[in-house]
């Protein structure tokens, strides 16, 4: 792929995060690595009691939210807002030429778990018959289509906790095919569940710091015991450059380069070398038309687990042993929000380019070792001209992400 070749405008964005609905919520979080996690009364009893939840989601959007999953609901939220910041307006655009590219990790399974406790409780006379729409993963996609008239591609992207980055990349495919003029990519996923709390939990993959639930995610840290569980969205509007221009659209910055690579290594844990990462560093470089000495900044992955965070620091340590971009985590201040990681971290820095501004890691307080070559941020945000910001994505089976952005000069 030669993104380069084709310039992607992203041209509005939205936000849905445990810091609130709308992206200036957000950014106002991670700009000031405020942790979003907290005790969580849906988890009591569990090992790990604690989460990142969306405030104030309980009067769902839309006058049919009832029949959505939350991870549904999450998703159309980031898209209207998104759309609206893009300056479309949907009932004039034509349908046709217009797709819709989400990710999830885990699609309804809320909604999953929900139905099949009423099954075993009292029997399959009491389960919802929109038990499938409502769980099924592509169902995301295909109620943001028909809530907005898209009447172009409309597909699913899965690869566990770098999907949202995948939609991106497969969109960014869409418009230089020129399949589509424009694309509402992103993704959405709401795993706060008992099941899934406990499953993380059972691979050790939480954080146990129940007690002091705000201080749990702390990507790099050396005192570090595992991710926070959060859910989400995060949603782009991408257009070809020229296409943006002819609407004299504002775009936030440009999608120059991306690249996705797989470990084979293993099923949950990433490459202790790195290799498939690092790998996607220098294909999304090369498609950038860019090298390691143009970075200026890095959105890491950054999970706060003891594996990924020295895995992903040491592949950036060797990347950029000649420089030293500036490297955030989000996961600090928002927890892990699984699929839609990739995406909302995709929105954070082109508003890092936007704003000349790097959020803080939250919870950073003493570097790991393998870290310390890196320059990471923290305790407060930093003002820096960024030309080349790079977000990196990982995921359970080996997937890896990586995503170039220019400023839209």
């Amino acid at each position: 792929m030669k993104l380069a070749q084709e310039r992607i405008a992203v041209t509005g964005v939205g936000l849905v995060t445990p810091a609130g609905v709308g992206a200036a919520r957000t950014w106002e979080a991670v700009c000031t690595a405020r942790s979003t996690a907290a005790t969580d009364q849906n988890l009591a009893g569990l090992p790990v009691t604690f989460s990142c939840r969306v405030p104030g989601l309980d009067a769902a959007p839309g006058p049919r939210s009832w029949r959505h999953d939350r991870y549904t609901q999450l998703a159309l939220l980031a898209a209207s807002e998104a759309v609206a910041d893009a300056g479309l307006d949907p009932r004039a655009w034509a349908g046709t030429r217009v797709a819709v590219v989400l990710g999830s990790a885990a699609g309804g399974i809320s909604t999953y778990e929900e139905q099949h406790a009423k099954l075993l409780r009292t029997g399959p006379e009491s389960i919802s018959p929109l038990t499938l729409p409502a769980f099924l993963p592509n169902m995301a996609a295909g109620q943001l289509a028909i809530e907005l008239g898209i009447r172009g591609p409309s597909l699913h992207t899965a690869t566990a906790c770098a999907s949202g980055a995948t939609a991106l990349i497969t969109a960014a495919q869409l418009l230089r095919d020129d399949l589509c003029d424009i694309a509402i990519a992103g993704a959405a996923d709401s795993m706060i569940t008992r099941l899934c709390a406990a499953a993380f939990a059972k691979m050790g993959a939480l954080s146990r710091r129940n007690e002091q639930p705000e201080s749990a995610s702390r990507p790099f840290d050396t005192q570090r015991d595992g991710f926070v569980l959060a859910e989400g969205a995060g949603i782009l509007v991408l257009e070809r450059s020229a296409d943006a221009a002819a609407r004299r659209a504002r775009p936030y910055g440009m999608l120059d380069g991306c690249a996705a690579t797989t470990d084979a290594h293993g099923v949950t844990a990433p490459d202790p070398e790195g290799r498939g990462l690092h790998r996607a560093f220098e294909l999304a470089l090369a498609d950038a038309d860019a090298t390691a000495r143009h970075v200026d900044h890095v959105n890491a992955h950054g999970t706060s687990t003891l594996l990924n965070d020295r895995m992903e620091a040491g592949v950036l340590s060797r990347l950029f042993a000649a420089v030293a971009p500036s490297v955030t985590s989000a996961k600090g201040a928002l927890g892990h929000t699984m699929g839609a990681a990739g995406a909302i971290e995709a929105v954070l820095a082109v508003l890092t380019l936007q704003h000349g501004l790097v959020p803080p890691i939250a919870n950073l307080c003493a570097v790991d070792p393998a870290a310390r070559p890196l320059d990471l941020v923290s305790g407060r945000a930093r003002q820096q001209t960024v030309d080349l910001a790079l977000s990196a994505s990982s995921g359970f089976g080996g997937h890896n992400t990586v995503l170039a952005f220019r400023p839209a000069i």
